[in-house]
């Protein structure tokens, strides 16, 4: 039996199935899966997570008990769940998704969604079954007093189900994601948002990646639960049961990470780049096209910065890296449309025989984005809102000389917003005139704000983060 469990929707790998019916495992992907990668393989660590594709399910049922790591599979312990396919698009994609997901980010539209009727329920009942497969996996891998560490929105109800089978357990709950404050929170059915913050209460310690969203955590609780709250001491006490609260910013392990960055597909992503690109100066961003990345925005400001600065015409690129997110969604369909619509309209206006301004890449490809740090001048990361942000704490480990341009919305500008150009996501001629100060940085400037956000986003690696709230849970 295992004395740590780590339950996210998401794993560690993930794979795809050929025609012929051949596996093809592959590293799992988001910024989920980055920070606790490293931790993923080590003696008496189970990760539990959610077949999400064909693919994934095929592997799933070919493995004694979903159990990865007993079928062969060079993956650490991993269980994988088979979902029902119709449960888990409920829950993942109508709840998960297209409901928290918005909450959490602030994405709605007000006037005209959301809409909770008759199917919101259907949906709701599929994501209390997928949070109840977790608990169940989680009950019956756990050891006697193992420590549990459940991961994000997809799972807020499992730590409160996991208690009602395991008391004997220590379980966390930890949310990459920002958390509503409670009058936007409050947008949820009374019943809903009531059954998620007593979701997350059912464990001995709720982890936050920073003080902000810890604090909307808790006023959500007492606003909507009647909970009482201490702040100073970062404890919720509802129904005769105290939750601590913590906060425990996700670092990168920046010598995993040069490891990775080092390896020979990596370098030959960052010949094909130079051959690009020349020796222009490189700014780089990289995201999912997940409508809180702003991607739209990012390259608006891009587009201002050539128009208000022709001198850089010729002498710049924009590499801007939109993987595919969500598309089941036509919310993140017609999203990734209108980035690539954007990003024709600047080739179309700046573009000449020997100057591409903008290369748009949407394939996924882990390799590229590590060697596209390495190559950066300039990174861009302004999301409207985000838990932490990985890729801001990723570029400047890797690159020699990256001026990074933040948003103030990101969770980490906590920490690395003394060290970035930090700009409101919203503000567009704002963010134009951030890369323009970016490229123009003066070297010693631009090696001193290196070398600290390098520091900052290194302070807590995941081994450290993890341990942090193992310790937080103590022992039964």
């Amino acid at each position: 039996m295992n004395s740590v469990l780590l339950a996210s929707n998401r794993g560690p790998v993930s794979f795809t199935v050929s025609d012929d019916g051949v596996l093809t495992m592959k590293r799992g992907g988001g910024g989920l899966v980055s920070g606790l990668s490293g931790v993923a393989g080590e003696e008496g660590v189970l990760w539990v997570c959610a077949a999400l594709s064909d693919g994934d399910r095929g592997a799933a049922r070919q493995a004694p008990g979903g159990r990865l790591d007993h079928a062969g599979y060079e993956t650490g312990a991993v269980r994988m769940l088979d979902i029902a396919p119709t449960t888990f698009h409920r829950a993942y994609n109508s709840v998960a998704n297209s409901t928290l997901w918005f909450v959490n980010h602030l994405l709605y539209d007000i006037p005209n969604a959301p809409h909770f009727g008759t199917r919101f329920r259907r949906d709701w009942e599929s994501y209390r079954d997928y949070n109840g497969a977790f608990a169940l996996a989680l009950a019956e891998e756990a050891g006697h007093g193992a420590r549990v560490m459940v991961q994000d929105y997809h799972l807020t109800l499992t730590p409160a189900m996991l208690r009602a089978e395991r008391p004997d357990l220590r379980i966390a709950h930890f949310s990459h994601t920002p958390w509503a404050p409670p009058e936007y929170f409050s947008l949820l059915p009374d019943a809903v948002a009531g059954e998620v913050l007593e979701g997350v209460l059912g464990a001995d310690h709720a982890g936050f990646l920073t003080r902000r969203w810890a604090g909307a955590f808790m006023d959500c609780c007492e606003t909507m639960l009647g909970a009482a709250i201490d702040r100073q001491a970062g404890t919720i006490t509802y129904e005769g049961r105290t939750t601590r609260v913590g906060v425990h910013a996700l670092g990168v392990d920046g010598k995993a990470l040069w490891a990775r960055a080092g390896e020979p597909d990596v370098e030959s992503h960052m010949a094909a780049i130079r051959e690009q690109v020349g020796d222009r100066r490189l700014i780089v961003r990289i995201d999912r096209t997940e409508l809180s990345k702003n991607i739209v925005r990012g390259l608006l400001a891009y587009k201002e910065f050539l128009d208000a600065h022709p001198e850089w015409h010729g002498r710049v690129v924009h590499l801007a890296f939109a993987y595919p997110s969500r598309h089941d969604l036509p919310e993140y369909r017609e999203y990734t449309a209108a980035v690539q619509r954007c990003a024709q309209e600047i080739e179309d206006e700046y573009a000449t025989d020997d100057w591409n301004p903008l290369i748009l890449n949407v394939d996924d490809d882990y390799p590229r984005s590590l060697a596209a740090y390495r190559l950066a001048d300039v990174l861009l990361v302004n999301p409207i809102r985000d838990g932490m942000n990985l890729v801001a704490k990723e570029g400047p480990i890797l690159s020699p000389r990256c001026a990074l341009v933040l948003s103030r919305e990101a969770g980490a500008c906590a920490e690395l917003g003394a060290h970035a150009l930090v700009v409101n996501p919203y503000d567009v001629t704002g963010t134009a005139e951030a890369l323009h100060a970016a490229l123009v940085m003066p070297e010693p400037e631009r090696a001193r704000r290196r070398e600290r956000l390098e520091a900052a986003a290194t302070a807590l690696p995941p081994h450290r983060w993890l341990a942090a709230q193992l310790d937080a849970l103590g022992t039964p």
